[in-house]
């Protein structure tokens, strides 16, 4: 890996006597990691059996690379994560029945975090202003089985006209020069330049304004990076507690080989101290900086509260009398206890709904919670996102799978049984994993395992 030159002299100036041990970090290969899925059954034993150790500062995190093909990756019992990333969900830390929004959210490591912590209780709001981003989000969430997320495409600054000083906690991971990524990515390298950092601190600082305006009081506001960039880290926190006074940093408790943040790479500030830098040279992981900050009362703004967002991207239907029929037909068979938060429909998707109604009409949704299915002509299909955020015994009709059987099943194969059961849709489960859905017709389950996933 060839570092750009003017990099070189800027951190040797900025590192001193740990410019070279810093720089020769960068020339070591990366650490891969991942994080199990406390939402699931149990422990994804065959993975972590193959990690290469534990992250001391995540609970449910492990160096090692993740098979993507597996069991375990496949039904969303682990998320390959980079080590370093995993500390930010543990500083955000959000609580179950919090409103809490990822601003900057694909593809969507952190945000399982947050799901997991939130133990699918309360609202995530995941935004992603890429569209095709945004459906990778999605596919992460549903893969990891959450049901308390909305998935959104919009601008901060579009997001922050619909929800006015609503979230418990934000996460602002913000877009950054990624020079904290060089050696995992090195074709990052090639979109840097000596202005880079400047420019992506002014873009950082339109997407913080944003999230300041749906923070509520007494809210904590997580900004983390992955760059080194003094520009994008300690300097844009000097610069929201100048530009809002009622914040204030918290103090992030630091694992071993954690750094605090540099007042002198911006106003001097002692309470920089309390933001937290990951360095390659002296931690198991790629470069990360974070900052905690809590919100006092703010200014007024009872006349940005009112204003409201007039685009129409997106409007809620309801399901009439025959689909709701069909739909607790369904549940009523396989999954009799589950009571959904609201029904809506986009198109003829089934979704169950997180939020109230107005706050997401007008924006562009990807996933408006939960998606429980489609309806057909007189009958209703269930969702794999449905199976895949039950665990077993939340079930009434359970078919287990062998390996060999679930092999089958991802390959979009209908799949024989000896046993005598009644007809019917089946919760498919191989080694206590929820795997999807099957019809029972005879001794064969069609396979409604969906064709763009299938391998």
């Amino acid at each position: 890996m060839q570092l750009p030159n003017e990099f070189v002299t800027k951190y040797k100036k900025l590192m001193g006597a740990e410019a070279d041990e810093f720089l020769s970090a960068l020339a070591q290969s990366s650490y891969s990691g991942f994080r199990e899925n406390p939402l699931k059954n149990g422990q994804p034993v065959a993975t972590i059996e193959k990690a290469t150790g534990k992250v001391p500062y995540v609970s449910t995190g492990y160096y090692g690379q993740v098979n993507g093909k597996s069991l375990d990756h496949v039904t969303g019992w682990v998320y390959s994560q980079e080590p370093s990333a995993m500390f930010v969900g543990e500083v955000v830390n959000p609580q179950a029945g919090e409103r809490v929004l990822d601003l900057c959210a694909a593809p969507g490591g952190k945000t399982t975090h947050l799901v997991a912590k939130m133990n699918n209780q309360g609202l995530l709001v995941a935004n992603e202003i890429f569209p095709k981003r945004a459906k990778i989000l999605a596919e992460n969430l549903e893969r990891w089985g959450a049901k308390n997320a909305v998935v959104t495409s919009e601008s901060p600054a579009d997001l922050e006209k619909q929800f006015p000083q609503y979230f418990d906690r934000i996460l602002v991971d913000a877009p950054c020069s990624g020079e904290g990524m060089f050696r995992k990515e090195p074709a990052g390298i090639e979109y840097w330049s000596p202005e880079y950092p400047a420019e992506c601190a002014n873009r950082q600082q339109k997407i913080l304004a944003s999230a300041m305006k749906m923070l509520k009081p007494g809210g904590t506001l997580v900004y983390s990076t992955c760059t080194f960039a003094p520009e994008e880290d300690e300097q844009n926190i000097s610069w929201l507690l100048n530009n809002y006074p009622d914040l204030k940093l918290i103090p992030i408790e630091k694992a071993s080989g954690m750094d605090d943040g540099r007042p002198e790479w911006a106003d001097g500030n002692e309470e920089l101290k309390k933001t937290v830098r990951l360095f390659p040279h002296h931690l198991k992981g790629e470069g990360h900086f974070i900052a905690k900050l809590v919100n006092g009362e703010p200014e007024s703004t009872e006349k940005k509260c009112k204003k409201k967002n007039k685009r129409k991207k997106q409007s809620i239907v309801k399901p009439d009398k025959e689909q709701i029929k069909l739909f607790n037909q369904f549940a009523t068979s396989v999954f009799p206890d589950y009571q959904p938060h609201q029904l809506i429909l986009f198109g003829d998707q089934l979704y169950d709904l997180p939020l109230e109604e107005d706050k997401i009409e007008g924006l562009n949704v990807l996933r408006p919670g939960l998606h429980l299915g489609t309806f057909k002509k007189n009958r209703f299909e269930p969702a794999l996102a449905w199976a895949l955020a039950s665990l077993p015994q939340e079930a009434n009709q359970v078919i287990e799978l062998s390996q060999e059987q679930w092999h089958q099943y991802v390959h979009g194969d209908v799949i024989n049984i000896d046993a005598d059961l009644p007809n019917g849709w089946y919760l498919l489960v191989c080694e206590e994993h929820t795997t999807g859905f099957g019809k029972l017709v005879g001794k064969t389950i069609k396979n409604f395992y969906p064709k763009g996933l299938r391998f």
